[in-house]
């Protein structure tokens, strides 16, 4: 991932940097795939007949999810992948803005149909929940602009650094291991920092209250073109895939995948990925259950 690092920050700041949110607030046309249809499993029932109910982001996380200037209509790379599914599927879209904590119960008890909250494939995550990939995930190391912090690559550099994180998230799980291997080096763990709202993290970050803010590589690149007071000084260390979160075994995974694969050959998809500065996260065909992040 780190192959390339400085070529693909610039070409993902300029994406960014020329992201039009007014435009953005129109919804894209979406086909109904009749193959996609098909794919409906006969015995699934939705939470709402007729409708796809879809756990998004509640935090305002641009590209991934923000509001629109009417400060209630949810937008964003997210809130675009949700329309083409059930734009896809014949169906009518209800978003449900979701705290991060919120989405694997909301997902087991069937609140929701389909979870997309920038969720990453894990091993561990797989044994409740199928998996449907749309994007690659990358994580991100950002520190304020005028920061001594030139780069991070591995545990060394965060050696002592209060770090902002998200509690169960992939980049807490990458953090406390980096903390183990500092501690076998004898050197000074990273205290992780704990916030639920953008805003605090880029008060932390502002203020000096913390040093590193790791997230995804998609957010942390779109704060910096936008607003100069931040950079992007590393990427995280795994692979891994972004997908559409269903409940274990209830087979609406595969009608999912048929849409995703759909709007990918017609073009769909990317037009969503290109206009929120995503397309470098693009993927070639959507898979079912890939191999996951193991630690």
């Amino acid at each position: 991932m780190k192959y390339g690092l400085l070529a693909g920050l610039a070409f993902t700041a300029a994406s960014h940097a020329s992201i039009d949110l007014k435009v953005n607030e129109q919804p894209l046309p979406v086909t109904v795939d009749p193959q996609a249809v098909a794919k409906i499993p006969a015995h699934y029932k939705f939470v709402e007949p007729g409708t796809l109910t879809v756990a998004i982001s509640a935090l305002n996380s641009p590209p991934l999810a923000l509001l629109a200037s009417d400060n209630r209509t949810r937008i964003g790379s997210d809130p675009d992948i949700a329309r083409l599914l059930a734009g896809s599927l014949g169906l009518k879209l209800k978003l449900v803005p979701t705290a991060w904590e919120d989405w694997p119960l909301g997902i087991t008890s069937g609140r929701y149909d389909v979870a997309l909250v920038n969720i990453a494939v894990t091993e561990q995550r797989k044994e409740k929940f199928d998996f449907a990939t749309y994007r690659v995930d990358s994580l991100a190391f950002t520190v304020k602009s005028t920061s001594q912090v030139q780069s991070i690559k591995g545990p060394e550099d965060l050696a002592g650094k209060k770090v902002i994180v998200g509690s169960g998230t992939n980049q807490e799980r990458i953090l406390l291991g980096w903390n183990e291997e500092n501690k076998k080096a004898g050197r000074e763990p990273a205290l992780p920092v704990y916030l639920t709202d953008d805003a605090s993290g880029n008060l932390y970050i502002q203020s000096g209250r913390a040093d590193v803010f790791f997230g995804p590589q998609s957010v942390a690149a779109y704060k910096a073109a936008l607003t100069g007071k931040t950079r992007v000084v590393g990427l995280g260390p795994k692979k891994a895939y972004v997908a559409t979160t269903t409940k274990k075994g209830n087979q609406l995974v595969y009608a999912l995948q048929a849409a995703l694969d759909g709007a990918i050959a017609r073009g769909e998809y990317q037009k969503v990925l290109a206009r929120w500065g995503e397309q470098g996260e693009a993927v070639a065909q959507s898979e079912v259950n890939p191999p996951g992040i193991t630690y």
